[in-house]
């Protein structure tokens, strides 16, 4: 009998072995499930080939493993990256399923699982310091990455090694009578993250004792030492807890970004094996609530890793600016839900994430991530952390890079899902069982216009589902030429009928340039066409980057954007628009034309670090803006 603070385990371990029991069923199933393959071609096709060969092929795997050969550190995270890089090449082999990154995977477990003590550990702290700062953080991942490796494998050495490692952690924890809670860094979220993959390992195993530590922690999270992730969730991300007194970045800070999401989406998956609602209800109002108190205008957010009321922050200039872990994990936490419930809303933040803040922070030949990028300023590399050639946002960004592909068209009981339009082909399975492939053409969101064509064997009767954009007001559909009506914005539309080979649908979707504004003083004006935000920058001519610029309009609001007829260098999306620029003479001044490009393009060269702008304040005209209140000295 095994004492855990708080729980009762009736249960022997066995040395570490994974105790063989029938595999549970969950509780809940998914909504969507991903497709078989896919191929994408056109402009995200060249970004997930460009980081499958220049980031996770280029990695030096050794170097990932070697510190788990030195068990000496007492406060770094070294024991991260090996998981991180693992975690996103395996997404990337799913994929990519080519034999040189399968040997590189292989070569990888090999030598982690080699590391591993007799008693289990899998880790670089020395004996004194485990549990400490970000030990089982590392753990956590080394889990996932073998997990991981198991269920593309079904080698049964990964998954007793990922078993090991739990079953040694626990022993840990309850031989000295420690509250996860209490370890590490964050209110124990870091830690306690490990929910994640200990309910996999319950899922892979059937052992109980997997699915007991599990409620333990969420239990632990509910004490007046824990994050209190279920019963603060419809408190402001950024409120839960008081500003740390000391460290920043030590235990009492509560509203680190990151780790929290990383609990979430533990939570997701005991509220798949448990079905216990509170827990689907505590993540569902967190997700609104970061999206609508957090997330900026590029899809993501956080300031030196914090929530903080982004959102209505986001035109200021702001501190270590929308980190690239953070983005990923808003992804992946998004992709969670999508997948769980298959609601248009999730894909919609995914969308917007994916096109801006993740692929602004990848350098074009996918080598390298940015650790912050603002929405003025410049992009830069981040630092080197804990000597290992690279950061966590590094290690992070291909991880929400190729959650992408699988997921743009999806399986459904009752047929199939399409949430991203990327021209490919898309290979899944139908109800009855037979192979269906789904081929977009499309240069979207370049433009508007989206061909798809179904290809398979014999005609079925299934139900298509496909996303309209929350900002797509003007939509049309046809189905062999016929129009589809009831189009919502922000919904799916529903196609229910026998389907056979060469079915052909049309969208275009409405891709005029918006004008979104913040703020009533300075009021700020931003561009958005499409899911894709708008960006000055210096390498264009024109203007200033600092001058003060109206944009011009017709009279339903929208600004035209014009194509350009030669796109600079490097440049995805390049448009010319209309702008009335600060004048001081009566007369006021005409409209010139402007250089606009895509964010993710903006300041993002292989060579130097163009300045770049997203929100353009606007004059302050005392006849229709209140006045402020007055400053004193």
């Amino acid at each position: 009998m095994i004492k855990l603070p708080g729980l009762l385990f009736c249960f022997v371990l066995l040395a570490g072995q994974v105790v063989s029991q029938s595999v549970p069923s969950p509780a809940v199933i998914d909504q969507l499930y991903p497709s078989l393959s896919v191929k994408m071609t056109g402009f995200v096709g060249s970004k997930l080939d460009a980081s499958w060969q220049n980031r996770i092929l280029a990695q030096d795997v050794d170097r990932l493993v070697a510190p788990f050969l030195n068990r000496t550190e007492t406060s770094c995270w070294q024991s991260e990256f090996w998981g991180k890089w693992f975690t996103s090449a395996v997404l990337a082999y799913r994929y990519k399923p080519e034999p040189k990154l399968k040997q590189a995977l292989d070569h990888a477990v090999d030598g982690l699982i080699a590391t591993q003590t007799p008693d289990g550990y899998i880790g670089n702290y020395a004996d004194n310091k485990h549990l400490a700062a970000w030990d089982i953080w590392g753990r956590k991942y080394c889990m996932l990455g073998l997990l991981a490796y198991y269920d593309l494998t079904k080698e049964q050495k990964a998954l007793k090694a990922a078993g090991k490692v739990a079953d040694h952690l626990i022993n840990e924890l309850t031989e000295r009578n420690a509250l996860i809670v209490k370890m590490g860094n964050h209110r124990g979220m870091a830690a306690s993250s490990v929910l994640e993959p200990i309910c996999f390992l319950y899922s892979r195993t059937g052992d109980k004792r997997y699915l007991d530590f599990a409620e333990e922690i969420v239990r632990q999270w509910e004490t007046p030492e824990g994050p209190q992730l279920i019963s603060k969730a419809d408190i402001d991300v950024s409120k839960r807890f008081p500003k740390p007194k000391g460290s920043w970045y030590g235990w009492e800070q509560g509203q680190k970004a990151y780790e929290m999401m990383s609990c979430y989406e533990g939570l997701l998956e005991l509220y798949r094996i448990t079905g216990k609602k509170s827990y689907k209800d505590a993540v569902e109002k967190t997700w609104e609530n970061i999206r609508d108190t957090e997330i900026n205008i590029a899809g993501s957010g956080s300031s030196m890793e914090t929530w903080f009321e982004g959102n209505k922050l986001q035109t200021l200039p702001i501190t270590h600016y929308q980190e690239t872990c953070v983005t990923a994990t808003w992804i992946k936490l998004s992709q969670q839900l999508l997948r769980l419930t298959g609601e248009a809303k999730y894909a919609d933040a995914i969308e917007q994430a994916f096109y801006n803040a993740l692929l602004g922070a990848m350098k074009p030949d996918g080598s390298d991530w940015a650790k912050y990028t603002p929405l003025t300023g410049q992009r830069l590399e981040g630092s080197e952390q804990c000597g290992m050639g690279l950061n966590c946002c590094v290690a992070s960004g291909p991880r929400g890079l190729f959650t992408f592909p699988l997921t743009s068209v999806m399986s459904t009981k009752e047929g199939l899902q399409v949430n991203f339009f990327a021209a490919g082909s898309y290979n899944l399975q139908t109800p009855g069982k037979q192979k269906i492939e789904l081929v977009q053409e499309t240069d979207y969101p370049a433009t508007g216009k989206i061909s798809m064509k179904v290809q398979l064997q014999n005609p079925e009767n299934m139900l298509f589902q496909l996303r309209i954009p929350q900002w797509s007001i003007k939509s049309t559909l046809t189905l062999n030429g016929e129009p589809i009506g009831g189009l919502s914005p922000g919904k799916n539309v529903n196609i229910e009928r026998k389907w056979k080979s060469g079915d052909a649908i049309v969208l275009n979707l409405d891709m005029r340039g918006r004008l979104l504004s913040l703020g009533e003083f300075p009021k700020n004006m931003a561009i958005v066409r499409g899911p894709v935000v708008l960006s000055r920058d210096t390498r264009f001519t024109g203007p200033a980057i600092e001058s003060i610029i109206k944009p011009v309009t017709d009279k339903e609001g929208f600004i035209e954007l014009l194509p350009a007829e030669q796109k600079s260098a490097g440049v995805w999306m390049e448009f010319n628009a209309a702008f009335i620029p600060e004048s001081y003479t009566e007369g006021g001044s005409k409209p010139i034309s402007i250089v606009l490009c895509d964010y993710a393009s903006a300041g993002n060269s292989q060579e130097g670090h163009p300045y770049f702008k997203v929100w353009l304040p606007q004059l302050i005209e005392p006849a229709t803006t209140p006045a402020p209140r007055s400053i004193s000295p």
